[in-house]
């Protein structure tokens, strides 16, 4: 890398480039001599990089502000190409909803503003442009209501610019800036309330006088208006520019040219509420909520930061997180050494918590957060570690409050976590859950915890790790030996199936062949014995040979699949199959998992059938005290999404290899009919057409152009059709998913009118078992614990709102079928609906 390259990306930091100086005004200026020198070799390639450096580490804005402020007193018109260039960027980035970008290159015109370089008055335009745009928005006459999180993003984006900018503006432009900020006012009193799901309780901070009702906006406009008040000054945004202010006031003012925003679509001429919900949907996936506060300390753990010195600093921590997220130690690194005075650890680990919790989806995987958290503690050892720490604690406390999908994701971060650290953790501490009914949450939680542990790695380690807490043993699950039924132990009875077995074994030890061994089940066993016996017989035999690794599982999956397929053509045979292997691996659910995922990889059982397996009774019974079921229903649905996803990309791929092959064979075509218009001589006489040899060339090029063509066309055709079949089994399979979840809950449900929320179900005590445990755990005078009953209903329901808000997508596309089918009947329960809609963004009434 270039010396100015290195500059420019390493400036305040501590590090070589810059000697031991830590002082911004020492890089400022070291950087501005090399770049200066530069720009006159190179001045090219120095803007592009200059804007790179300013749009993937925000965090250093105001030092590259300041930069480019020093550089407009020298060389104008390099300084005016780099402004176009940032609202031509701008532009773009509205033009595309690309959010990110909208929101920082905001933030680096207010901070050129600072160093004199834009216009004060061109950058009001720019901010009262997105506020008109907000407010057209979500006007009923003029607008489309249903699309506020994009006028709410616009917002956002002037609030959130102006700590970097908000002191200059109102010095020198203080009517307009009052004037925007009266517009924002105007603003927040015609949108309406958006509603947090999943994590209100900790919304809140820990004063009676800090409302827990406020949206994301509201709460920024509170911290905005209260800079405001304290004269705009805060600690977390360095103002490097006032140490070059004398300097400064001499560069020439750049304008801004107007911008103009994306509107959104026209509402719906049929104003259902469905149609209502999608458009609400398609608006926050293209404008999603970037984080969802949570306050997981107590307030004096930060009392000394400014609210908007917290807003700041989540804004760092969140786009270090996203500019870094292929390089997780330089992202650790970095967040470890954001440039404010005050210490952050506990807000840093709120930030990382609630990306890791946000619904519906986080930016990036949980292993990202995972492998960052572990880098953050071990380059804070002193600190970071015992706030973790301090955070599970709190997260474990509100366990039962929290979504069902935040509470998975929970388990599956804190058992990775654990196993970076020699899965060492006070147990004893949680031990008392033994004393809690087996369903109850925190039980749960500690029990999934200990079984993904197992997974990551063997009984005997994790047994170990819980020593001081021994008691907690019991919810380790069994040691994961197979359950097979014709195991030659001394003193076992040796029946007619154990021979079948035996004999099974040794065809495929001499690897006979799918056929052959199919011919002799058939000749064989099937005549004799049945179905159910030859299932059983079959499936224990060959999982006991592939058993001793997921190697050996797929291999013999991949060598007599066919079996298993020839045996269970229907959904009804498929359902005893998954059984029969559900019973195989009854004491190892993570193989149980992969069995499962392979089968259907293999196209051995349909997600139809495993759909059934996991509403079955055997499996119901444990939607509230197990994950298992969960996990292999979310597995089908993610390879059956998976499937389409990756049918559409082929599709896509393809459509674009169709044009370049039409363009190619017109080309050939276009360039034979030329030459065979031309007059040549051939032998002295004037003949039609060129030469033979270059005639039989084309000739043969527009043959292989031509087959290349309709090659592609037939594989097009081959694609759509495939991706047609998928989407109608998808819409099969949704609506026997919905079906099972309604009739599931219709039979355990209390009566609508006695359960019309979830806070009814939550306070429902008519369960006697409830009260009854109660009494046992020696507390009677506070309910600690609800029923069997109403824990297995919200569990239940918990999951189908999470099943909802994922595949919400592929959803959408088949809402007429699931409302005339499912979501009508005068049946249907209104909790059912009531976590269907909230998941889809339906208005309830």
């Amino acid at each position: 890398m270039s010396n100015w390259k290195t500059l420019l990306l390493r400036i305040g930091e501590k590090g070589p480039e810059y000697g031991t100086s830590s002082d911004f005004k020492v890089h400022i200026e070291t950087c501005f001599g090399v770049i200066r020198r530069e720009i006159e070799r190179s001045g090219d390639q120095v803007s592009p990089y200059l804007l790179q450096c300013a749009e993937q580490l925000p965090h250093k804005i105001p030092l590259y502000g300041t930069l480019i402020g020093l550089l407009n007193l020298e060389n104008e018109d390099f300084v005016r190409k780099i402004v176009e260039s940032v609202q031509a960027n701008f532009q773009v980035a509205l033009d595309s909803g690309n959010c990110n970008s909208i929101r920082i290159l905001l933030r680096f015109m207010t901070s050129l503003l600072c160093s004199k370089v834009v216009q004060p008055a061109s950058l009001i335009v720019v901010f009262e442009t997105l506020l008109s745009s907000a407010a057209t928005t979500v006007d009923e006459e003029k607008g489309n209501p249903s699309w506020q999180a994009q006028a709410d993003f616009y917002v956002i984006c002037i609030l959130s610019s102006l700590p970097w900018g908000g002191a200059e503006l109102a010095e020198q432009v203080p009517d307009e800036i009052e004037r925007v900020l009266v517009g924002i006012q105007a603003y927040l009193s015609i949108r309406k309330h958006s509603s947090s799901s999943g994590l209100n309780f900790f919304l809140k901070g820990e004063s009676e006088n800090s409302p827990s009702e406020k949206d994301f906006l509201e709460d920024l406009w509170d911290r905005t208006q209260s800079l405001a008040s304290n004269g705009w000054k805060l600690d977390s945004v360095p103002r490097p520019h006032l140490s070059f202010e004398a300097q400064l006031v001499a560069g020439k003012f750049h304008e801004l040219r107007p911008i103009k925003c994306m509107e959104p679509p026209s509402p719906p001429s049929d104003l259902s509420r469905e149609n209502i919900g999608k458009q609400k949907h398609d608006a926050l996936m293209r404008y999603p909520q970037r984080i969802r506060r949570l306050n997981i300390f107590p307030a004096n753990k930060t009392e000394d930061v400014q609210p908007i010195d917290r807003f700041v600093v989540e804004e760092y921590l969140l786009d270090v997180l996203l500019y870094l997220n292929g390089c997780r130690k330089e992202c650790a690194s970095y967040m470890a050494n954001l440039p404010v005075p005050f210490r952050y650890e506990y807000l840093m680990a709120e930030t990382l918590f609630s990306q890791i919790l946000l619904l519906p989806q986080p930016p990036f995987k949980t292993l990202y957060y995972t492998l960052v958290i572990m880098d953050l503690c071990k380059a804070l050892p002193g600190a970071f570690p015992a706030v973790v720490a301090g955070a599970v604690r709190a997260l474990f406390e509100k366990i039962s409050d929290l979504d069902m999908e935040s509470r998975t994701r929970l388990i599956l971060w804190f058992s990775h976590h654990l196993s970076n650290f020699q899965f060492i953790w006070p147990w004893e501490e949680w031990s008392y859950v033994l004393d809690l009914p087996k369903w109850a949450p925190k039980r749960v939680f500690v029990q999934e915890v200990l079984q993904r542990e197992v997974r990551l790695s063997y009984w005997d380690k994790i047994k170990q790790s819980i020593e001081n807490a021994s008691a907690l043993e019991e919810l380790l699950p069994a040691k994961a030996a197979p359950a097979y039924r014709y195991s030659l132990e001394e003193g076992k009875e040796k029946t007619e199936e154990h021979q079948l077995s035996a004999e099974l074994n040794r065809k495929v030890k001499e690897k006979q062949s799918a056929r052959d061994m199919m011919s002799w089940i058939e000749e064989t066993i099937y005549p004799v014995h049945g179905f159910e016996v030859t299932l059983t017989v079959v499936v224990q035999t060959l999982l006991e040979i592939g058993s001793k690794s997921f190697t050996h599982m797929v291999t013999v999956l991949e060598r007599y699949g066919q079996v298993f397929g020839k045996l269970c053509p229907d959904n009804d045979k498929q359902v005893m199959l998954l059984s029969q292997v559900s019973a195989y691996w009854k004491n190892n659910a993570q193989m149980t998992a992969v069995a499962m995922d392979r089968m259907m990889g293999y196209r051995l059982v349909s997600n139809q059938a495993i759909v059934r397996w996991v509403f079955s009774p055997e499996n119901v019974d444990q939607f509230h005290v197990s994950d298992q079921p969960w996990e292999i229903l979310g597995n089908a649905l993610n390879k059956t999404y998976n499937r389409i996803s990756d049918l559409r990309k082929d599709i896509s791929n393809i459509t674009k290899n169709v044009l370049v092959a039409e363009k190619a064979s017109a080309n050939a075509r276009a360039e034979l009919e030329a030459a065979e218009s031309k007059l040549s001589l051939v032998e002295g006489e004037p003949v039609l057409g060129e030469n033979p040899g270059k005639m039989k060339r084309l000739k043969s090029t527009v043959e292989k152009t031509g087959e290349a063509e309709v090659s592609l066309r037939e594989s097009l055709e081959a694609k759509e059709a495939l991706l047609n079949r998928a989407l109608s089994e998808t819409e099969a399979l949704l609506l026997l998913l919905f079906q099972s979840f309604s009739a599931v809950l219709k039979e355990r449900l209390p009566e609508p009118a006695k359960a019309r929320s979830m806070e009814d179900l939550k306070s429902e005590d008519g369960n006697s078992s409830a009260m009854e445990v109660d009494s046992e755990n020696g507390n009677p005078k506070k309910k600690t614990e609800i029923g069997e009953r109403e824990q297995w209903c919200l569990s239940t329901l918990g999951y189908l709102t999470a099943f909802t808000r994922q595949y919400a997508n592929e959803i959408w596309p088949h809402m007429e079928k699931l409302k005339l089918e499912v979501f009508s009947g005068e049946d249907v329960h209104p909790l059912f609906l009531q976590a269907i809609f909230s998941a889809l963004q339906i208005p309830l009434q």
